[in-house]
């Protein structure tokens, strides 16, 4: 299964320059906890709920905003982005077509890709048979108690 199964195609974003009150406000409206920050139609950060926590009203997005962002493929495995959640201790990763934002997963999109069951499916285990492999050598105690 790949990202683009289960991405939210819904991706909001801000500047870098907007007041964190609106950043809030736009997250709150649009029911999401993390916003993609902007400049010039290029990715320059990342604003989740939890960064606007430890920030007054009064700052900009820029001040708390994380700069470096971990972005994945549409065709990334949903094991790959995992790993990267995981390995990072981030809460989302910003989905990319080229430079374009096509959508966003989170630890929740995949908790409850999880939590409704789908998962790999387990192969059976090929058994091997003897079948055709022509008469079976008796053991000296078999032919023993054949003879007597």
């Amino acid at each position: 299964m790949r990202i683009q199964d289960i991405m939210s195609k819904n991706v909001l974003s801000v500047g870098p320059e907007t007041l964190l009150f609106e950043a809030r406000t736009r997250m709150k409206v649009g029911g999401v906890h993390h916003l993609l920050v902007k400049k010039d139609f290029k990715i320059v950060g990342i604003l989740s709920e939890r960064d606007t926590r430890r920030a007054s009203a009064s700052d900009i997005v820029s001040d708390v905003m994380t700069e470096h962002v971990v972005t994945v493929s549409p065709e990334t495995t949903i094991r790959q982005a995992a790993n990267l959640l995981r390995g990072r201790s981030i809460g989302c990763l910003p989905v990319l077509d080229g430079q374009d934002a096509v959508g966003i997963v989170t630890t929740t999109d995949l908790l409850e890709l999880l939590g409704r069951g789908v998962e790999k499916p387990i192969e059976r285990a090929t058994r091997w048979t003897l079948r055709d492999r022509g008469a079976r050598r008796a053991s000296p105690a078999a032919r023993h108690a054949r003879r007597g």
